[in-house]
């Protein structure tokens, strides 16, 4: 499945309305920072002795991309150009992949 077609399945059920895309970014990014908190709370709970539920995990992180895929649709973005753009960062940023030294010294204007 790609991006942009999850978008489209996923705003299948947005209560939002289309027309009132400042509450659905609204909305969105409120309800991303509650469902990262609930993929937080899962890792928390090992602290306590629960065994860790790569289910419910799955489940939560399928949250926050919905919300993500909400945020998307309220800025006019489609998903598979968002993931575009984030890879051509990456590997602006770390050429050869990953490494420390480019992480600590970025150059200037890379968020």
């Amino acid at each position: 499945m790609t991006g942009n077609a999850y978008q489209i399945l996923a705003m299948r059920t947005c209560a939002i309305p289309y027309d009132k895309p400042q509450d659905r970014l609204r909305h969105a990014v409120f309800g991303l920072n509650s469902e990262a908190g609930e993929v937080a709370g899962l890792l928390q709970k090992v602290y306590q002795g629960h065994e860790f539920d790569t289910e419910h995990m799955k489940k939560e992180l399928g949250d926050c991309l919905w919300m993500i895929a909400e945020a998307c649709t309220a800025l006019g973005l489609d998903m598979d150009n968002v993931m575009k753009a984030n890879i051509e960062k990456l590997k602006a940023r770390y050429p050869e992949g990953f490494d420390a030294e480019h992480s600590l010294h970025r150059k200037a204007g890379d968020i």
